[in-house]
């Protein structure tokens, strides 16, 4: 899911040369090392260089913002980790000041103005989850279930935080887009 997300910044601003990644190396259960060995093969293929950002703070998101600038990267990723989901407005903000074009894991960024985001549908996962604890509750071991991954994700662009940070979205993305915020 990391390549989309590299792919669609690509597509979202074409000329980029360098993008960053931010991701929080203090959380054990976020799989950090897969997300850049993601990220980092396909920047590779489309020809981008990649910064890794850590930040598992407040202070430390505040200090990877100010080494953007100072790094003159072209656009964010942000990995999916609930320490971000928890600090979503301060990221959004950040991204926002500095026109800084980013894409997220949630749709809840873009809700609050964030540029973009691809990831799971959470209303299918809860669904899902749903489902597991029906059978279960009918007599089903847990143990005996298969996992499952989601199947259905979304692209979420907010065209409002594009203009207000002086990006047009190519149309093409518009049209690939399962909602548009205006």
């Amino acid at each position: 899911m990391a390549a989309k997300r590299i792919n669609l910044l690509r597509e979202l601003v074409p000329a980029a040369g360098q993008h960053s990644v931010l991701v929080n190396p203090a959380n054990a259960t976020t799989s950090t090392d897969s997300t850049l060995k993601d990220v980092f093969a396909a920047a590779r293929a489309i020809g981008l260089k990649t910064q890794v950002l850590n930040a598992s703070t407040g202070n430390e998101i505040n200090a990877s913002f100010a080494t953007l600038m100072t790094e003159k990267s072209d656009a964010l990723l942000v990995a999916g980790d609930a320490f971000f989901s928890h600090r979503r407005v301060q990221l959004v903000h950040l991204a926002t000041r500095y026109a800084i074009p980013a894409i997220y894991s949630q749709r809840e960024f873009t809700d609050i103005g964030g540029l973009m985001s691809y990831g799971p549908n959470l209303a299918d996962t809860f669904r899902q989850v749903g489902a597991y604890v029906g059978r279960i509750l009918k007599g089903a071991k847990p143990a005996d279930l298969p996992v499952v991954q989601s199947t259905k994700f979304e692209l979420v662009i907010n065209v409002e935080t594009a203009k207000l940070i002086g990006l047009s979205v190519p149309p093409t993305l518009l049209a690939t887009a399962d909602e548009v915020i205006e």
